[in-house]
């Protein structure tokens, strides 16, 4: 019998690896920069979460959003959300059929694969408390009935942090349901740069238009699958878990990550090791997604927040003061 090496049974994350440098290879046809952000949006796609995207207005939150869903062959649905905008408009309706006597389901817009939510926190508590089911089992109960979603099924929301009129704050339970949240901040000069430059090449050529499908669906959600099976040693579970339960403990903080928050970091870190081409994960995949997974769970102290104390701050802290597994 032949002797096997340690590699033999080890994950193949080439194909992986080479689908996600496609996507950011077409996306980058229309956006400039945000390297970063892009891997964020990557990995939560690779980890099947849900994403909430934060920003200024006119920095491509939305745009970033249709770009990636524009290279995968899947459905893609946008929501719009206002004040005015009640649950049936997102799940859908019963309405009787006067032809064939019969009360049937018109499916809402949030039954497709990539559903994006712009502005998300303009639509009242009862519209967003709509998600809920959705987004947490990938289904939606009406008049009784459960109709599950089609995989993949990732849910991508902006919002915009600087304007409150006429906006209603995202309670902790629903931002609980987000795997991520994604900061989009400024381009800088040189970005800015191209970014006009490139609108003055493109002429009459819609963005969208420059993008093409470069993965299909059963693709992403083989990729997903993939994904689980990344290794995790136990010293990084431990390290995982000694991370968020500090932040209950902590003195910065009125309320810390729940057991939600480990999982997702976990995930996430696997997901990361995969797009770095490793199929077991290490401390610093763990702490490449702490931010983004931690960022919108924990809640500051009242006193912190005055003295302009930020999350990602009490974080650093936290993670300075937990042992490194070696």
């Amino acid at each position: 019998m032949e002797n096997q090496t340690p590699f033999e049974n080890r994950l193949n994350v080439e194909e992986l690896n080479h689908a996600a440098f496609r996507i950011k290879q077409e996306i980058s046809k229309v956006i400039v920069g945000q390297e970063k952000v892009l891997d964020q949006l990557l990995t939560a796609f690779l980890a099947n979460g849900h994403v909430l995207i934060e920003g200024v207005p006119g920095i491509a939150k939305t745009m970033m959003a249709k770009l990636l869903a524009k290279t995968i062959s899947t459905g893609f649905s946008r929501i719009q959300f206002t004040p005015d905008l009640m649950p049936s408009d997102v799940l859908g309706t019963t309405i009787y059929n006067t032809g064939t006597s019969k009360f049937e389901f018109n499916k809402g817009p949030v039954f497709s694969n990539l559903v994006l939510i712009d502005e998300v926190n303009r639509a009242p508590a009862k519209t967003q408390a709509a998600l809920f089911e959705v987004m947490e089992e990938r289904q939606v109960t009406t008049d009784g009935e459960t109709r599950f979603m089609e995989p993949p099924f990732l849910v991508f929301a902006t919002q915009n942090p600087v304007e409150h009129e006429g906006t209603y704050r995202l309670p902790e339970a629903q931002l609980d349901r987000f795997l991520f949240k994604v900061i989009i901040d400024y381009p800088n000069l040189e970005e800015e740069i191209t970014i006009l430059s490139n609108a003055q090449n493109r002429e009459n050529v819609k963005e969208i238009d420059e993008i093409n499908p470069v993965v299909t669906a059963d693709e992403i959600i083989r990729y997903q699958q993939l994904v689980t099976k990344i290794v995790v040693d136990d010293d990084i579970l431990r390290y995982i878990a000694n991370i968020v339960e500090k932040t209950r403990r902590s003195s910065a903080l009125f309320l810390g990550a729940s057991p939600r928050a480990s999982l997702a970091v976990l995930t996430s870190a696997k997901a990361t090791a995969a797009l770095e081409g490793r199929d077991f994960v290490t401390p610093d995949d763990v702490k490449k997604v702490l931010y983004p997974v931690l960022g919108h769970r924990i809640i500051l102290t009242p006193e912190k927040e005055m003295e302009g104390v930020k999350p990602e701050t009490v974080i650093k802290q936290i993670v300075d003061n937990v042992e490194i597994p070696r």
